[in-house]
């Protein structure tokens, strides 16, 4: 497992591939302008048996911050929205208008039935 960190003026958005289940996440670096109008991580996971689907971001100040927990279907929260289809094991998650507050490492997690 690695976990891709960056540095530079632009928002900085970076995803980290779980080694607790099959989960894998892209873009595996992202760099992001504030403002932009529509960023996207993906996360696919390969175990079929998993039910739910957890987004979190790492954030140096105040710890692992869960996002989203997806039992069912997709949410939003403001500017986050998430995604999530099961039939191909895959959620992904959106940030419109990206803020310097976005920044950080943002993880999925899949949990077993």
């Amino acid at each position: 497992c690695q976990r891709v960190l960056g540095s530079g003026f632009a928002l900085l958005l970076s995803t980290w591939v779980s080694c607790v289940q099959k989960v894998e996440q892209s873009p595996p670096s992202l760099r992001v302008q504030e403002g932009e109008k529509n960023t996207a991580f993906n996360c696919n996971y390969s175990n079929s048996a998993s039910t739910n689907l957890q987004w979190f971001r790492q954030d140096p100040e105040k710890g692992l911050i869960t996002l989203f927990y997806l039992a069912s279907e997709g949410k939003q929260k403001g500017r986050l929205r998430s995604t999530i289809n099961r039939k191909e094991r895959h959620s992904s998650l959106h940030i419109s208008a990206a803020q310097l507050e976005d920044s950080g490492t943002y993880l999925c997690a899949a949990e077993p039935q």
